[in-house]
């Protein structure tokens, strides 16, 4: 097993796949799932003949369970750690869901001016800021959070089985191809990592502000979104992002919910290595 350690003593668990000399594509996954998440994706673009990396974020998956560190700052600090060890150039970077802000926030802080990044995607990306505020009126309200928290501290595994059999795949939706095995892969890697890194991760994901990661973006960043996300509602997240964006693009999936990676890969991936080679 691959691991890097971070300046704070943190072991990062990392996947490094296909030619050495190859360019780079780093994947970033969503709460509170883990790199294995993005197999569909790394077995298609190792074909291609890229390099492809993926690692599990700080409490997640087989990463080290710490007690500190469950927010954006360190997330992004974590991923550049792993970027810096394998020394990644020309490197595009893709995050899904909390791991869209894990890339803004990478991008903007390390990425970009460490001369590391070509360009950025952020699929189902929950920026530039979840919860519902002043500034913000359109946004979650905090009771969904709080409630997200009451519900994995109750019962954590009955909660992520809901959640996967439910709305993050749309499964709860009228004439859905529903997929047992997809239900119990989420679960899984979600069982794996540790409860509080999950607890503290939903205000890192829904109360962090990215509006300035994602204003000091300049490399070419796609945003891909599917308009039925019962997660990340659309209008709340990749419409209002690549606004902020300086070389943004917004592709919308009609129909496609929050989890569109896995459910619809074959129309993801293409799209995806579209823009990577344009």
């Amino acid at each position: 097993m691959s691991f890097v350690t971070t300046p704070d003593g943190v072991d990062i668990y990392f996947k490094d796949w296909g030619p050495k000399t190859a360019q780079p594509i780093v994947f970033h996954h969503g709460w509170p799932l883990s790199s294995d998440d993005w197999d569909a994706q790394m077995l298609f673009f190792v074909a291609q003949g890229y390099r492809v990396v993926a690692h599990d974020r700080r409490g997640h998956g087989r990463s080290s369970q710490v007690s500190d560190g469950h927010d954006m700052d360190h997330y992004a600090a974590d991923a550049s750690a792993v970027a810096e060890h394998l020394d990644l150039r020309n490197a595009v970077h893709i995050g899904h869901s909390t791991g869209g802000g894990e890339v803004a926030r990478y991008v903007a802080r390390h990425g970009e001016p460490q001369g590391r990044v070509a360009k950025a995607i952020l699929v189902s990306a929950v920026p530039p800021l979840m919860v519902k505020t002043d500034a913000n009126p359109g946004g979650t309200p905090i009771e969904v959070f709080d409630g997200f928290r009451k519900a994995l501290a109750d019962n954590r595994a009955q909660f992520f089985l809901d959640v996967a059999a439910g709305p993050f795949y749309g499964f709860n939706r009228d004439g859905a191809n529903v997929s047992q095995g997809v239900i119990d892969n989420w679960w899984r890697q979600g069982m794996i990592g540790s409860a509080k890194a999950h607890y503290e991760g939903i205000k890192a994901f829904s109360e962090t502000d990215q509006t300035e990661d994602l204003k000091a973006i300049t490399v070419p960043t796609l945003v891909m979104h599917g308009d039925d996300d019962q997660i990340v509602p659309i209008d709340d997240a990749s419409r209002l992002s690549v606004k902020l964006l300086k070389n943004g693009t917004l592709k919308v999936y009609p129909g496609f919910p929050h989890g569109m990676l896995t459910t619809h890969a074959d129309v993801l991936n293409a799209d995806l290595l579209a823009f990577i080679k344009s």
